[in-house]
């Protein structure tokens, strides 16, 4: 591990420490998530006009995750799925008011990502050059 000096470090310190925080979803750590935002001065950021545009924005980040270089990993299925899931996350938290939607398209979501990050099998055919293996 090369020398780090301590501003180095402390660099990292509120990174960590926002990373062990935990989810939204605990009602004892939402008040904690609120004063940690509005110490920051970004108190408006937890009211829905902003949420909406926020949340939309992260989720199209992760379909543009699921959507890059499909064909080299898993073809288009986790992309759709993602898809689907990023409907019900955004229907579920703004429409329908419905925690059950909401959660079950953020297990949908993870479920694609998941299943997007496993490689495919690579068939070696003997008769075949070592360079030119089929992928399944």
């Amino acid at each position: 591990m090369p020398n780090r000096t301590w501003k180095e470090t402390a660099l990292a310190v509120p990174g960590v420490g926002v990373s062990m925080m935990p989810k939204v979803i605990c009602p004892f750590c939402s008040p904690a998530y609120a004063a940690v935002v509005s110490s920051l001065g970004l108190g408006f950021l937890m009211e829905t006009t902003y949420l909406l545009p926020i949340t939309v924005g992260f989720l199209a980040i992760a379909l543009a995750s699921l959507a890059f270089r499909a064909s080299s990993r898993r073809g288009l299925g986790p992309f759709w799925t993602g898809a689907i899931a990023a409907a019900s996350v955004v229907a579920g938290k703004f429409w329908f008011d419905s925690a059950r939607t909401t959660y079950t398209g953020v297990g949908l979501l993870v479920f694609a990502s998941v299943w997007n990050v496993i490689p495919r099998r690579a068939i070696v055919c003997p008769c075949l050059p070592a360079d030119a293996r089929v992928t399944k």
